[in-house]
Parts: C-alpha cells; sequence; structure tokens
C-alpha cells in the first residue's frame, strides 16, 4: 500500500480562517478529475496549481456549502464532480488550472525495445527507438521521434522477442544501424531546439536500463560515441516512489493502478503496439507521459535522479 505524502513536500494545511476574505489571500482550492475521471479534492496552498481569481470565484460559488468538504470521501467527490461538470468545469479543467513550475523546458521520454530471448543473447541490440517531447509547462506532447533498427550481431528476432515486443522480423529488416537512428536522433534534437543552451531538457525512462545500461553497453560494443544528452535522465519509478512513497514493483502497472490511470496499449512496446497497428499509436512512452501529467497535476516537481556520467 502506497503512503501518500502531504502534497508532495507542501506544508500541512491548517483550518481556514473564520474569514472568507481572509481565507482567500491563503488557500486556492484546486478541483481537478485526474486521468481516471475521479475528482481530486486537493486544498493547496499558495504556489501550487491555481485557478484564475474568475475561475476561482466561480468554482466557490458553484460548490457552495462543499467548498472545504472532506478530501476523498466518496459521497463529497461525487457531489462536487457533478456541480463542476454541470458548470462546465469538466472536461476543460486541464486547462483552467496550471501545473506548478519545473525544472525542465521539455522532458523527452523514451523507451527502448531490445532483441531478447530466453536464455538472454548477448549482447542485446535495440531495435526501436522511440521519444516523446514533453512540454514542461503543459505537459503535453509537442512532437515524436520514432524509428526502427536494424540488429546486426543477431538479425534475427526470435519467437519470444516477437511475442514480448510486438515487434516482427519485416518490421527491422532494411531498417537504418543504430548509428544512423542516432544520427537521425541529433537531426531531430537540432530541429525542435533541443540542443539550444539556453534550452534545458532531460530524458525520462522507465528504469534505468535504457541509458545506463542499453545504450551505452551497446555503443561500446560498436565503438559508438555517446551523446552527453544521453548521460542524464530522470528514472520514473524513482519519481513515482518519492511522490507517492512506495516502490512500483511491476512497473508502469503498478504505476498506472496507484495513480487510478488506465493502461495504454500493449506493454513492451516503444510507440508501436502490434502487428496490424501504426507505430503513431499510444503506448507504453505515452503511458509515462500520463503518469508523468497526473503527478504533475498533483504538484510534484521532477528532478534528475541518473548520477553524473
Amino acid at each position: 500500500m502506497c503512503i501518500y505524502p502531504q502534497h508532495w513536500g507542501f506544508p500541512a494545511l491548517t483550518e481556514p480562517s473564520a474569514s472568507p476574505a481572509a481565507s482567500l489571500g491563503i488557500f486556492e482550492v484546486r478541483r481537478v478529475l485526474d486521468a481516471s475521471g475521479c475528482s481530486m479534492l486537493a486544498p493547496l496552498q499558495t504556489g501550487a496549481a491555481r485557478f484564475s481569481s474568475y475561475l476561482l470565484s466561480r468554482a466557490r460559488k458553484v460548490l457552495g456549502s462543499h467548498l472545504f468538504s472532506p478530501c476523498g470521501v466518496p459521497e463529497f467527490c461525487s457531489i462536487s464532480t457533478r456541480k463542476l461538470a454541470a458548470h462546465g468545469f469538466g472536461a476543460s479543467m486541464a486547462a483552467m488550472v496550471s501545473f506548478p513550475p519545473q525544472r525542465y523546458h521539455y522532458f523527452l521520454v523514451l523507451d527502448f525495445e531490445a532483441t531478447c530471448d530466453k536464455p538472454q543473447i548477448h549482447p542485446q541490440e535495440i531495435i526501436e527507438f522511440p521519444i516523446l517531447k514533453l512540454n514542461g509547462r503543459t505537459m503535453e506532447i509537442e512532437s515524436t521521434f520514432h524509428m526502427y533498427v536494424q540488429p546486426v550481431v543477431h538479425p534475427q528476432l526470435t519467437p519470444f522477442c516477437t511475442e514480448l515486443t510486438g515487434i516482427i522480423q519485416a518490421m527491422v529488416d532494411g531498417q537504418p544501424s543504430l548509428q544512423q537512428v542516432l544520427e537521425r536522433v541529433d537531426e531531430w534534437m537540432a530541429k525542435e531546439g533541443l540542443l539550444d543552451p539556453n534550452v534545458k531538457s532531460i530524458f525520462v525512462t522507465c528504469g534505468d536500463w535504457d541509458l545506463k545500461v542499453m545504450l551505452p553497453g551497446q555503443c561500446q560494443y560498436l565503438g559508438l560515441p555517446v551523446a552527453d544528452y544521453f548521460k542524464q535522465w530522470i528514472n520514473l519509478k524513482k519519481a513515482y516512489s518519492f511522490a507517492m512513497g512506495c516502490w512500483p514493483k511491476n512497473g508502469l502497472l503498478d504505476m498506472n493502478k496507484g495513480l487510478s490511470l488506465q493502461h495504454i496499449g500493449r506493454p513492451h512496446s516503444g510507440i508501436g503496439q502490434s502487428l496490424h497497428i501504426s507505430p503513431w499509436q499510444l503506448d507504453d512512452c505515452k503511458n509515462i507521459a500520463n503518469i508523468m501529467k497526473t503527478l504533475a497535476y498533483r504538484g510534484f516537481i521532477f528532478k534528475q535522479t541518473s548520477k553524473p556520467f
């Protein structure tokens, strides 16, 4: 069971002032719908997510006696949600609330797929290289990079690999080598303005394996340099554990469950879903992005988790 810290670093709340006018200067009320459609009733101190003064005033009028109702009590949540939805606060809630400022302008969500078998083959080789560019202010996806990669040491995918990843032989045959894909990544990074020294960005992975083990290991095997931007990242599992107080043993599945989010698509596929689905469909990378957005919505500030190389 997860322990829920008091709004991830925000001081514990006290009772609002007896004077409504006085309390306006101390508390702002955020009543938002998370991605699962459940109401989150959280009075946050100034500095967390905020309504504009106009929207805050509207929300207060709509909620009336439910303004400071107990957080997490189903009957209050349900009533408050219905009241807000009836006055147009439902589908557009995300546009009404601003996220706390993040440390980065962009988050680059990355999730490799690699050759594999039972027992494991060596060396493993990256066969799918996806990146989602996530805006650090809105936590929305702005751009996507996606390429399949031709393995060279073990060019034939095993049945186990296809079963696990959904990637078939035809998807990797004739595709660029890892060296060529890394060159394309650099071109994409430049086109997206991510190489500008005034733009702060960082990769995000579900675990340390992608950028601590897989990429540097294959680059070392092939004699390729590793770009500096791949040498720092955020391990979403660690970020989630900081925010929620428990370790997600089953990765994305546990994080989605802990945040009441629906898992999107097929696990173990970077952006592609299956043999018959376009690579632009929702996938593990978008699950990561969805989890990040939900945590940011709740006030969590993402920080680098990797140690300097």
